[in-house]
């Protein structure tokens, strides 16, 4: 099999159904989804293995279901059987509340740095946040998953306390934003 087809050089690409245009706002959806779990890759490859296991598992289990969205959103506008569920989504609400006591008290917005590893996890969160918006903006056109939404809107906030423990297991504090006071308390 060849990697490249020659199919897509006019501007369009196959997704379920059919041919559109590259710039689709489907494509788009998923193609972002798709950044997100190329920087989960980075994420995974600079985390300590022996520091982060759990995290690295959870992050490869991640990129499955980040693949699995992506898929059901190349179904847009279709019924289909969907491979992202709700459940999905209490899982990873489970994963941030036990994360989250891990890492202290946030008093002021976290600015992302820190270890290389908990920096790559918050370019995986602002990307999430985008492959959110381009899901909304899908949604309002077509038909979809509207559990890709959900999961989406709680992987980011997923990416948000693993980058804070990341920091926590490596002995560094939170990149703090000083311009401004305490704004939790």
């Amino acid at each position: 099999m060849k990697l490249y087809t020659r199919t897509g050089d006019e501007g369009q690409t196959g997704v379920i159904g059919g041919r559109v245009d590259k710039d689709d706002i489907r494509v788009e959806a998923y193609g972002t989804i798709d950044e997100v779990n190329a920087f989960v890759g980075e994420a995974i490859a600079r985390l300590d293995p022996e520091v982060h296991a759990d995290l690295i598992a959870d992050l490869m289990e991640i990129q499955h279901e980040l693949f699995d969205a992506g898929g059901d959103l190349a179904q847009a506008g279709k019924k289909r059987n969907y491979k992202v569920t709700g459940e999905m989504v209490t899982r990873l609400e489970e994963w941030i509340d036990r994360y989250d006591k891990e890492a202290p008290e946030i008093r002021r917005f976290i600015l992302p740095g820190g270890s290389p590893a908990s920096a790559v996890l918050h370019i995986c969160r602002v990307l999430t946040r985008r492959a959110e918006r381009r899901v909304v903006t899908l949604a309002r056109e077509q038909e979809t998953n509207e559990e890709v939404r959900r999961y989406l809107n709680r992987l980011s906030d997923y990416f948000f306390a693993i980058a804070r423990v990341a920091n926590v297991r490596k002995g560094i504090g939170d990149v703090e934003y000083k311009r401004g006071g305490q704004v939790f308390r």
